[in-house]
């Protein structure tokens, strides 16, 4: 005979895996400043889409619209929880990064720009330039 067995979640273990979700984001954070960087170095010009800084095509060659220097999943701007939203201009960025479901994957927003200051906003908003600069 066979018997169900329920395992719930307990708030530790769910505050946990929020704060790992969150922890994820910041380090997706400093992974496009960095890829960022290195893109502005090889084609004098910020991205301005994430898939610019993603995996290339079928072809496998790099290039300013595919330069191989974020995974994937951050390109198609889901990752860990996470939606990463870009928008840009060849002299400047913006990155927010937005739980999921809030309080459930996470419960703050992360902002970055070409100055590379993480910050994070604690609530159901994205976090913006005016949001305290994450320590």
């Amino acid at each position: 005979m066979l018997t169900s067995i329920l395992i719930t979640r307990s708030p530790k273990h769910s505050k946990d895996r929020a704060f790992a979700y969150e922890m994820s984001a910041i380090r997706g954070l400093h992974a496009i400043n960095t890829a960022q960087t290195q893109y502005r170095a090889a084609y004098h010009r910020y991205a301005t889409t994430l898939p610019e800084l993603g995996p290339p095509t079928a072809d496998g060659i790099s290039s300013a619209s595919a330069a191989d220097l974020i995974p994937g999943d951050l390109a198609h701007g889901t990752k860990s929880g996470y939606n990463f939203t870009m928008v840009g201009s060849p002299q400047r960025y913006a990155v927010n990064a937005n739980p999921q479901v809030y309080k459930t994957t996470g419960s703050r927003s992360f902002f970055t720009d070409q100055s590379t200051v993480i910050r994070e906003h604690l609530g159901n908003e994205p976090a913006s330039v005016n949001d305290p600069e994450i320590k």
